[in-house]
């Protein structure tokens, strides 16, 4: 039993340097999806609570378009802001719904974070990225959404809003 067990272990640990010494792999291929154009309302701060600095931003509307979808986002979502000032960094989770322009709802949940601090040769720097997850019915010809990972690049928009690349990680 301990030849078996030490044998074992010989050849994952060569399994392991023989891993690191490949070429370092591929990065992953992404698949540009929609650009949203979200309006926002009026912040408001619930004030400083156990978990940190809650704010809420209302979303009020706005469109979406892309390769395979287009549409309106629909009013009555928000996004819930929690902040860590003293670290730089604010969690954003934002959740409100779609409607194509051939009529399917879709539910989105985008959670991600903002980070300000400094580089590493002391200049400002700003991270803000998400990861949106949809629901859209699975008898529509939008499930595709429902079986993939998506990533998005949060920028500022026109006005009071908000403009979100969406890509597919595939």
């Amino acid at each position: 039993m301990k030849r078996i067990s030490l044998f074992a272990m010989l050849l994952f640990a060569a399994m392991q340097l023989v891993a690191q010494e490949k070429e370092t792999p591929a990065p992953l291929e992404l698949e540009f999806v929609m650009e949203l154009n979200v309006s926002l309302g009026q912040a408001y701060s619930v004030g400083n609570t156990v978990h940190g600095s809650r704010n809420i931003v209302p979303i009020t509307g706005g469109r979406f378009e892309g390769p395979k979808i287009k549409g309106e986002v629909l009013e009555g979502g928000a996004d819930y802001q929690l902040s860590d000032p003293a670290n730089g960094r604010t969690d954003v989770e934002a959740i409100y719904n779609l409607r194509t322009d051939d009529g399917v709802n879709i539910h989105i949940r985008n959670k991600g974070m903002i980070v300000m601090g400094q580089d590493e040769e002391g200049h400002p720097s700003f991270y803000f990225r998400c990861a949106p997850t949809f629901e859209a019915p699975n008898d529509s010809k939008y499930a595709w959404l429902n079986k993939a990972i998506f990533v998005c690049a949060p920028s500022m928009g026109q006005g009071a809003g908000i403009t979100l690349r969406v890509w597919k990680v595939k």
